[in-house]
């Protein structure tokens, strides 16, 4: 049955040279970090931009004030211009949005975030994409700054604050674009994953696991997704894979162009062959490359996982044309909220980090227990909309054994998650602590600020892992250990 709000297909396209929406372009959802970044890559190429959203925060709120684009508030029946404009919807946007409306009853063209960046970006460059269900972000960032600082000029748009470009977009001025290749939908209207419109040269799979549960069925349909991105390289290209993924190797196998791996197995074409610390805030790895070089390295980012990422930016950054020795990778930050260090508080550490998946928390607390003789206080917001669900309910139990206290808060909007499918925080503390770690559910937001503060002394280390800001929890904790 046809949707009454269902937007005319003839109108998802860009406007011919001429039209009056021609050069004018308008992003629902433009306080996201990818449309902020997209509205900064369109304004760089000469273009007119404006966006809403529910409401946006710094960074982003800066970030477009910087750009002069002007925000229109909420998601109402008057948040698009009246002036014909190509609408921009992100997949934060559904068909009962007033604005859907609205932009029905106008016949305005419209397009999904990734379908633009396709059509008016990647399609006059080379393109590097990073997929897989972790690290993207990550690599994308190494990749990117590493050919930035050999002097390739890339386009880029990495999603999440970069500590090393800034700002974290940039329009191509040499053959290269790198970008993340988000798995997740692109819009209501376009339920496919992101990276099918980013028209691939090289793929980075990180590997492959179930997630995002909300949009995905099951493990099946997921590595589908990945199968579809990899279908799409050219012969002529390259597949860089997590050679210690079976699955991801497996994908790995449908491939038309080389494939190169990496990863630890002394199968691997890129070898992590050594991985330690040399104290506290300092960690070294080595890596043999296919050609027989070995390269040592020495950074700030404590975790294997961390040097594996790193690894897959150099093997990537070797096929375009910057060899390994060169690379400056152990400059690098990496991006805000993945193990970022907030600050030292009277002996306290305190890291704020985006994991969610239980796989990406266990090893954001392994990484942090190197790095530290003292506790590791993990305090955990289930918010992502697998988080929120019973799928890892056994998983998440397991993934907080690096941690000496454990404190959950509150399922954030748990009616996003059907009923009878939801996680259940109790239950999960239950597990944690037969598992032997202490652990604590506490939902009220003020009570968990102030058992953190009971929980912690000078040597301890707290992390808050969630994909949200936490009700500005990172900020209340810098100011209250002070």
């Amino acid at each position: 049955m046809t949707d009454a709000l269902e937007l005319d297909p003839a109108l998802n396209r860009l406007p011919a040279p001429g039209d009056p929406a021609y050069g004018r372009f308008h992003l629902l959802g433009v306080g996201g970090v990818a449309m902020a970044a997209l509205a900064g890559l369109l304004k760089e190429a000469g273009f007119t931009v404006s966006g809403s959203d529910a409401a946006v925060y710094p960074p982003m709120s800066e970030t477009l004030q910087k750009l002069n684009i002007p925000v229109f508030e909420g998601y109402g029946p008057l948040s698009l211009p009246n002036e014909p404009t190509v609408v921009v919807v992100g997949n934060v946007v559904t068909r009962k949005f007033p604005v859907v409306k609205t932009l029905k009853e106008r016949g305005y063209f419209y397009v999904s975030l990734p379908d633009l960046l396709g059509q008016l970006f990647l399609a006059k460059t080379k393109n590097i994409v990073v997929a897989g269900c972790h690290g993207k972000t990550t690599i994308t960032n190494f990749t990117a700054a590493i050919l930035a600082q050999a002097g390739l000029n890339p386009g880029y748009l990495i999603g999440g604050q970069s500590l090393d470009l800034d700002p974290s977009y940039n329009l191509a001025k040499g053959d290269w674009f790198v970008i993340e290749g988000d798995e997740y939908d692109s819009a209501f209207f376009q339920k496919v994953p992101k990276f099918v419109f980013y028209r691939p040269n090289l793929v980075i799979l990180t590997g492959v696991e179930f997630d995002h549960a909300d949009i995905y069925p099951d493990l099946t349909a997921v590595t589908e997704a990945y199968a579809a991105l990899i279908a799409k390289i050219p012969e002529d290209g390259l597949l860089i894979v997590n050679g210690d993924d079976s699955l991801a190797i497996n994908l790995a196998k449908k491939a038309r162009s080389k494939v190169v791996t990496y990863g630890q197995n002394p199968k691997n074409d890129w070898l992590l062959t050594a991985y330690r610390p040399l104290n506290l805030d300092c960690y070294a790895f080595s890596v043999k490359a296919p050609f027989g070089g070995v390269f040592d390295y020495a950074w700030l980012r404590p975790g294997l996982h961390n040097a594996l990422n790193a690894v897959a930016a150099l093997a990537a950054a070797d096929w375009v044309g910057v060899p390994a020795g060169l690379s400056a990778i152990s400059k690098l930050k990496g991006v805000k909220r993945r193990q970022e260090l907030i600050g030292t508080f009277h002996g306290v550490r305190l890291y704020d980090d985006f994991a969610h998946h239980p796989t990406a928390v266990a090893k954001t607390l392994a990484a942090l227990k190197s790095a530290t003789n003292g506790p590791i206080v993990a305090v955990f917001e289930p918010r992502s909309a697998t988080s929120r669900r019973a799928v890892f309910q056994k998983e998440y139990s397991a993934a907080f054994t690096a941690a000496d206290q454990v404190l959950v808060a509150a399922v954030n909007q748990p009616e996003k998650a059907p009923e009878g499918d939801r996680l259940d925080p109790q239950a999960l503390v239950a597990a944690i602590e037969a598992n032997g770690s202490p652990a604590v559910y506490e939902p009220d937001p003020d009570k968990l600020y102030a058992a953190i503060l009971a929980a912690v002394s000078p040597g301890a280390t707290v992390v808050l892992l969630s994909n949200g800001d936490f009700g500005g929890l990172a900020k209340k904790l810098a100011l209250g250990l002070t």
